[in-house]
């Protein structure tokens, strides 16, 4: 017997029951159902429709389903809708008096949008701490190549640059996970509110007190509007948006493991434990984390887009369409944590070959910038220095002559400008804060260092 059954004749299609039931993936919801319906089982006692030996029969009831869930041994029947029709089902079972009354003055509606976001405020400190776990990965290894021997070609276009420090390039993705960080806690801060009380869609004529209950579970506050409370799925498509990127992040990172540790480039080494060989070719080895990261992005996207697509023009308030903003939630924090926590692994074992990164970045074109702005220095204007340069480096190529041959004779440079041309000169001179030389550098890992204490800070008191 479903929940709402006595509204209608005979039993539900199979067809029907098959293409609506939603207990197979919403049973994850478990622990916060249990939670939430004991905080409306106190609130019914406080609003006086519940008696002291009812609400405690039903606490009692609740707490052996709970067990019953987290030992495996619970039983799901036929009827069993979703995770909140199989709690209410059971409690009903072991209290069959006090069972009846659980429901009062609470709907579906808004049982399920306080257990999401329970969930929801959860699994953001679960991710969270998985990609601090990286963050923090990536500052160690930074630390440890922070010197300017440990330089290696900087990429435009995915063409040879100008050099920058190793710490400085692994900084730049530890800076964009502490922006995804930001991201997520700031929408954890927004989906703080409780949503039990607002009922079907307009609240209740019970005496109950959301304020109380709101507290009682954790919320920082209670929901407005009874109507909003039920429809509003934004911490939703937010939290999509935030994992989305952050997974788009760990892929620009996956793409360079791949690029770096391919032969043709070889800057990095993978850990034997964390890459994976061939069933055929039995030389290789494989950055298969590193591969998967980015294709986790793309599936995450998907999801993304297929959620905003089914919220666009619902009316108000609860739709069933709102059902599908489940799988999409719950996959995107599963994969996310896997792969923040594979690429962390991935990232601490992996052996950088420091040499290949020097002799990458030894190239005389790396040092074109500089020549340009020793130009400025000496009162060119910077448009005429580009050129003059530009076509110093068109001239080595084409004729064959070394650069620094041309830049000795050439009489608005010499040797004072030649020298600039040495392996490893130019990382030196990137000294304005925020640069790759080894200066700023040294300043940046000060700074994200705090950074990051901080946002572990917040993310340990998020329990």
């Amino acid at each position: 017997m479903t929940l709402w059954q006595a509204r209608l004749g005979g039993r539900p299609a199979d067809e029907l029951w098959a293409f609506t039931a939603s207990v197979a993936f919403d049973a994850r919801l478990a622990p916060d159902d249990i939670r939430g319906s004991k905080a409306h089982v106190r609130a019914l006692a406080r609003a006086g429709l519940l008696d002291e030996e009812e609400a405690s029969i039903l606490q009692a009831a609740l707490a052996r389903v709970e067990e019953e869930l987290a030992q495996g041994t619970f039983a799901f029947a036929d009827g069993d809708e979703d995770i909140h029709t199989a709690v209410e089902r059971r409690v009903t079972e072991l209290a069959p008096g006090p069972g009846a009354r659980l429901h009062a003055g609470r709907s579906r509606n808004d049982q399920v949008a306080t257990d999401l976001r329970l969930y929801a405020k959860r699994a953001v400190a679960d991710v969270a701490r998985r990609i601090l776990r990286l963050a923090r990965v990536l500052l160690d290894r930074a630390e440890s190549h922070a010197g300017p021997e440990a330089h290696l070609p900087g990429y435009t276009h995915l063409q040879r640059a100008q050099p920058v420090v190793l710490a400085h390039h692994l900084l730049a993705h530890g800076w964009a996970l502490q922006r995804d960080l930001d991201r997520l806690l700031a929408t954890r801060d927004r989906l703080d509110c409780s949503p039990l009380g607002a009922g079907a869609l307009a609240g209740s004529s019970l005496p109950l007190d959301p304020d109380a209950t709101a507290a009682d579970l954790g919320f920082a506050r209670r929901f407005e509007n009874s109507l909003d409370a039920v429809s509003d799925r934004d911490f939703v498509a937010e939290l999509l948006f935030d994992l989305t990127l952050a997974t788009v992040h760990l892929s620009r990172l996956g793409e360079e493991v791949v690029l770096w540790s391919s032969p043709e480039v070889g800057f990095l080494t993978l850990d034997d434990a964390w890459a994976t060989g061939s069933s055929m070719l039995p030389h290789k080895k494989n950055p298969d984390i590193a591969e998967l990261a980015r294709a986790k992005a793309g599936r995450l996207l998907g999801h993304l887009a297929g959620f905003l697509a089914t919220l666009k023009a619902l009316p108000l308030a609860y739709n069933r369409d709102l059902q599908e903003d489940k799988e999409p939630l719950f996959d995107a924090f599963d994969q996310t944590g896997l792969a923040f926590s594979a690429m962390a692994g991935l990232m601490a074992t992996a052996t950088f070959d420091l040499a290949a990164m020097r002799e990458a970045a030894s190239g005389v074109e790396s040092s074109a910038t500089d020549l340009a702005e020793w130009l400025v220095l000496q009162g060119h204007p910077f448009r005429t220095a580009h050129g003059i340069v530009a076509a110093l480096v068109r001239d080595s190529t084409e004729r064959g002559v070394p650069l620094a041959e041309l830049v000795t004779s050439h009489p608005d440079l010499g040797e004072e400008a030649a020298d600039l041309l040495a392996p490893g000169a130019a990382v030196h001179r990137r000294t304005t804060p925020g640069g790759a030389g080894p200066g700023p550098v040294a300043d940046q890992l000060r700074a994200f260092a705090e950074r990051l204490e901080g946002v572990e800070e917040r993310v340990a008191h998020l329990g």
